[in-house]
């Protein structure tokens, strides 16, 4: 089985390669529902979970909760291609490639400006529509590696073109993959 890790910051665009990625057979497992889910479960917002869970089991939580279910599914999904979207550390880079063989790497980019245009748009609870909220969030995310998870990576897509570009991209860069 394949495991491919996608990082960028908020607001770029891993979602879309996820959900295309998906419509090709993929399996996808979000860090990010799974922040969510704990939240929910502590009563908590993300931002607060994403580091409480981080301060009370230390910095391989969310690797660690992640792995567990990819194990759970590698029972059912054995040729499948699982993607975890939304990596956001070394620690979790690392842990996943003790844990996977041939492990991949994609990040997207874009730029502050138009991610910040996209989340108002999306309207998801973690996005906000004041700008200073938002630099504090892409501050956060820096804090937990992020840029280093994406200094690091196999591959690189900038997405701050049209959607029907960056559809085009993920397209060729999933044929590429054999996705």
């Amino acid at each position: 089985m394949q495991v491919m890790g996608i990082s960028g910051m908020p607001g770029s665009g891993k979602s879309v390669v996820s959900d295309m990625a998906d419509e090709r057979g993929a399996i996808i497992v979000s860090m990010g529902d799974i922040i969510r889910e704990e939240a929910k479960k502590r009563g908590e917002s993300t931002k607060e979970t994403a580091t409480n869970l981080r301060k009370e089991f230390g910095n391989d939580i969310v690797s660690e909760l992640t792995i567990k279910k990819i194990k759970q599914l590698e029972e059912t999904q054995k040729d499948n291609l699982i993607i975890i979207e939304g990596m956001r550390s070394l620690h979790e880079v690392n842990m996943f490639r003790e844990n996977f063989e041939n492990f991949f790497i994609l990040s997207i980019f874009a730029n502050p400006k138009l991610r910040f245009e996209r989340l108002k748009i999306r309207q998801r609870e973690d996005d906000s529509q004041d700008y200073a909220v938002f630099e504090q969030r892409d501050l956060q995310e820096l804090n937990f590696g992020i840029g280093d998870v994406i200094s690091l990576s196999d591959r690189i897509i900038i997405n701050e073109y049209d959607m029907e570009t960056y559809e085009k991209q993920i397209g060729e860069f999933l044929d590429e993959m054999n996705i």
